[in-house]
C-alpha cells in the first residue's frame, strides 16, 4: 500500500497537514509545475482545493487547462482526482475535466442526502448532514450524482474514467479523515 497525494495550489496550505495526519505523504504542486510538460510526479491522488478558479485566491485555472490532457491520462491510468468548488461564478471553471460540469456559485449551508451507496460519500463522515457548508452546486454534469442537497442540487459527483476516478464536490469543508485515509492510499502510484 502506498499513500501519496498531490495538492494543487499556488503555495503550501494547512490542508497538506490534514492529509499527512491521515497517513499520506503530501506534495504541493504549484501552477508552474502543473503546466510544465517536463515536470513529472507520481501520486495515488490529486486534490484541487476550493477557490481554484477565483483569481483573488489562486492562479491555478490556466495551469489546470494546460494540464488537462495529462490530468485525463493520470486518471485513466488509475489515479484519483478530487476537485472542490471553483469559488466564483464561472461557467467554464471545469472545462479542463474530461467530462462536462456546470457549477453555480452560492455559498451557504445545505442539508445533504446521499443519492446512492458509494464509498466516496465518506467524504462527509462526521459532519452534520443537516447543515453542510457548500459554496455551490452542479446543475448539469456528465457524472453520477453521489450526494445532493434536500432541494436536489448535486453537491458531490463522481465519474470513473479508465481505471481511475474523478470526484467533484462543492462542500466548503475539509473532507473527513476517514475519506482521506482511503482516497490517498492505493496499491500503486500513477505517473502524472
Amino acid at each position: 500500500m502506498t499513500c501519496r497525494t498531490g495538492l494543487l495550489w499556488d503555495s503550501p496550505l494547512m490542508f497538506s497537514r490534514l492529509i499527512e495526519d491521515c497517513g499520506a505523504c503530501c506534495e504541493t504542486v504549484n501552477p508552474y509545475m502543473l503546466a510544465s510538460p517536463f515536470w513529472r510526479g507520481r501520486f495515488v491522488a490529486l486534490i484541487v482545493p476550493t477557490g481554484f478558479a477565483n483569481p483573488a485566491y489562486s492562479n491555478l485555472l490556466p495551469a489546470l487547462r494546460a494540464a488537462g490532457p495529462r490530468i485525463r491520462r493520470f486518471v485513466e491510468d488509475g489515479g484519483r482526482l478530487l476537485v472542490f468548488g471553483a469559488g466564483c461564478d464561472r461557467e467554464d471553471a471545469y472545462d479542463w475535466l474530461p467530462f462536462p460540469v456546470t457549477y453555480t456559485f452560492a455559498y451557504g449551508p445545505r442539508a445533504v442526502e446521499f443519492a446512492c451507496e458509494s464509498e466516496y460519500t465518506s467524504l462527509f463522515a462526521g459532519y452534520d448532514l443537516a447543515a453542510v457548508e457548500c459554496d455551490g452546486s452542479f446543475p448539469a454534469h456528465g457524472g453520477e450524482t453521489l450526494a445532493a442537497s434536500a432541494a436536489g442540487e448535486a453537491v458531490l459527483i463522481g465519474k470513473a474514467i479508465g481505471d481511475g476516478m474523478i470526484l467533484v464536490s462543492s462542500i466548503h469543508e475539509y473532507p473527513s479523515r476517514e475519506f482521506l485515509k482511503v482516497f490517498s492510499c492505493g496499491e500503486r502510484e500513477t505517473l502524472f
